[in-house]
């Protein structure tokens, strides 16, 4: 019996890269996944297919996570169709960049709408439903603990806020058994910042291990916490980052 077997799990932002890796890393472990996705649906289709194909039942919700109401929904249509809600990971994120002074209203409030509100709101609505025992893992980034570079004062700044909450939830949630962790990925290889694009050198550079991590690599830390090995760490940031900031 796999160890999971029985849980749901949902993951926001599990059409590709990380978010994907940890859907299917979960469906391989024995859980049902739901997941969010914002607009790439064959990609949406193709990790149903994955989860599938371990014997579990996914379940593929389009829900951007910009918009509040649709990210609650999301947790409610798991919770109906699943049956249950025993893992959120709240991976979904978005990336912008350049120097402060030229930062647009519109990134700066779908960065925080995407990292601080959905989040907040997918974690809200699921309380309702966890059982005594559930995991909560949040996906942020190394970027909230060492900034080697400027230009992404938006998105350091909204990862960061995830930090507060993972910690004041793991108090706040502690007696029902909850466990809320925040997991912070370094440069991994994903859509949004490729191994081989023009700065993945200069990234590099700041590594101890001297290379990218992979989303599997993420996935793997995520299993550990949802799973028993994970019952009694609870308001840790874990780096997944190859020592970048050691």
């Amino acid at each position: 019996m796999s160890r999971l077997t029985g849980r749901v799990a949902l993951v926001t932002g599990g059409s590709r890269g990380i978010g994907a890796a940890v859907a299917r890393r979960l469906a391989e472990d024995g859980a049902h996944v739901a997941f969010t996705y914002r607009s790439a649906e064959e990609s949406a289709k193709a990790v149903v297919v994955d989860i599938t194909s371990y014997g579990r039942t996914g379940l593929a919700i389009r829900a951007d996570s910009t918009d509040g109401t649709a990210i609650v929904d999301a947790v409610e249509r798991t919770v109906a169709e699943l049956g249950r809600l025993d893992i959120l990971v709240n991976n979904a994120g978005v990336f912008s960049s350049g120097p402060i002074g030229q930062v647009g209203l519109d990134d700066l409030d779908r960065a925080i709408a995407v990292h601080v509100r959905g989040t907040f709101l997918a974690t809200q609505a699921a309380v309702r439903h966890l059982r005594d025992g559930g995991r909560i893992v949040n996906i942020g980034s190394s970027f909230a603990s060492r900034v080697p570079a400027p230009g992404v004062s938006v998105y350091a700044m909204t990862k960061t806020a995830i930090n507060g909450l993972t910690r004041a939830l793991a108090r706040e949630l502690g007696p029902r058994g909850i466990t809320v962790n925040l997991v912070l990925p370094g440069s991994t290889d994903t859509d949004m910042n490729r191994a081989d694009s023009a700065g993945a050198d200069a990234q590099r550079s700041h590594i101890a291990l001297g290379r990218y991590g992979t989303p599997e690599d993420v996935a793997a830390t995520v299993s550990h916490l949802v799973g028993e090995g994970g019952r009694h760490i609870t308001g840790a940031s874990i780096a997944i980052d190859g020592g970048a900031t050691a």
